[in-house]
């Protein structure tokens, strides 16, 4: 059979024109759907401005199906999983970008980290922390470490978060002294719970070498000390609180005045509470003051006079509910013994006053802490007292 060159000739145009047509139609696709993913993103922008998180996420999610091979979608969308709460799917989005081969090494650090945190808001902490650990080494170390380090101490892993401080340290992040002395302070407290003593006052002991400075591990090994019956222990260990005014000084005014009385020193500790008083007026110190007059006064059947009027003078010069209520409970030659109902209503009174709160979220607590129990920051609480900040 001969060759026909006519269909041949009549062949090449329409298989031309079929190509070109087939190609415009691509073009035209593209060019719709290029139209639509800046559409979409604007209009999840738009969403997001005005707090229509819902809106913004169909927005977006309809952007990344016209165009999935942007990260920077999938980062937007995951950051707004994450906020809403669905740490599910934020964990998903974050998970596939870390699986594309084709992202910069930039963006597959960025990736680790919005997983991380994925972990971390959803309570993930074991994932949190095997997350964040990939991330030494890179841009985000920094806040790596911090977040790791939180996370040791709400699982209360003390060690851990010395070694993690001790890296930031290092880094020149910030000086971690106080913190390392909060975690072996901690580490002490857990050890005289479990009855050992011993190894509690070599915490702190270490920890008073290391950081001479901070308050804390002086006033536990005070405490500690008087506990076990060594009173001029205590006494030296805590005079060094008031000697150098110490803002925490006033939360060891009760355990300094107990350990003067059993070491016959009260009259020197007199003199250095009501020097601290005078610089820094405040009520646990003033209750120090008069129990140790109190003691050393002649006749315990007659109230000490000197010492009710300290109280006097302080509501003078600082009205205070608490030193109202302890002088009118000293004052009983005047007023004979208050009646059970006045004392009731005094006391309740000046409950809510006779705590302490955390400057940071505002947590009141009966006692004083160290680390926060409700935000989690240190040194957050003022050493005294509701009524008098």
């Amino acid at each position: 059979m001969e060759l026909d060159l006519t269909w041949i000739l009549l062949g090449l145009p329409t298989a031309f024109a079929l190509g070109w047509i087939a190609s415009r139609l691509d073009l035209r696709q593209m060019r719709i759907a290029n139209r639509q993913a800046p559409r979409a993103y604007f209009k999840g922008l738009n969403h997001l401005l005005n707090e229509q998180q819902d809106q913004a996420i169909d927005s977006f999610i309809e952007a990344v199906q016209n165009d999935p091979d942007t990260s920077e979608l999938h980062f937007a969308l995951g950051n707004l999983f994450r906020r809403r709460g669905e740490y599910d799917r934020a964990v998903r989005v974050h998970e596939h970008l870390l699986s594309r081969a084709d992202i910069s090494h930039a963006d597959r650090q960025r990736a680790q980290h919005g997983l991380a945190l994925d972990y971390l808001k959803a309570g993930l902490l074991d994932r949190a922390e095997e997350a964040l650990r990939k991330l030494e080494g890179t841009s985000y170390e920094g806040q790596a470490r911090l977040a790791r380090m939180a996370i040791y101490e709400r699982s209360r892993e003390w060690p851990e978060a010395a070694e993690v401080a001790l890296l930031l340290e290092k880094s020149g992040e910030a000086d971690f002294g106080i913190r390392l002395a909060h975690y072996q302070c901690e580490q002490a407290r857990e050890a005289v719970q479990k009855g050992d003593s011993a190894k509690a006052l070599e915490l702190l002991a270490h920890a008073l070498q290391a950081h001479p400075h901070a308050p804390r591990p002086r006033l536990l090994m005070g405490q500690l000390q008087l506990s076990h019956g060594q009173a001029p222990a205590a006494y030296d260990t805590l005079s060094v609180l008031f000697e150098h005014n110490d803002m925490a000084a006033p939360l060891a005014a009760a355990s300094f005045a107990q350990a003067a009385l059993a070491c016959d020193k009260a009259a020197s500790a007199s003199a250095l509470l009501q020097a601290h008083y005078l610089r820094h007026p405040c009520i646990d110190v003033l209750d120090a003051i008069t129990a140790l007059e109190a003691q050393n006064s002649q006749s315990a059947a007659k109230p000490d006079a000197p010492a009710l009027q300290r109280y006097l003078n302080h509501l003078q010069n600082h009205p205070s509910m608490m030193a109202a209520s302890r002088w009118l409970n000293g004052d009983h030659h005047k007023w004979g013994a208050l009646p059970e109902p006045v004392q009731k209503t005094l006391e309740n009174a000046t409950k809510p006053l006779a705590r302490y709160r955390c400057a940071a979220c505002g947590f009141e607590a009966k006692e004083h802490f160290w680390h926060c129990p409700g935000c989690q920051s240190w040194d957050s609480y003022p050493p005294r007292r509701v009524e008098e900040l």
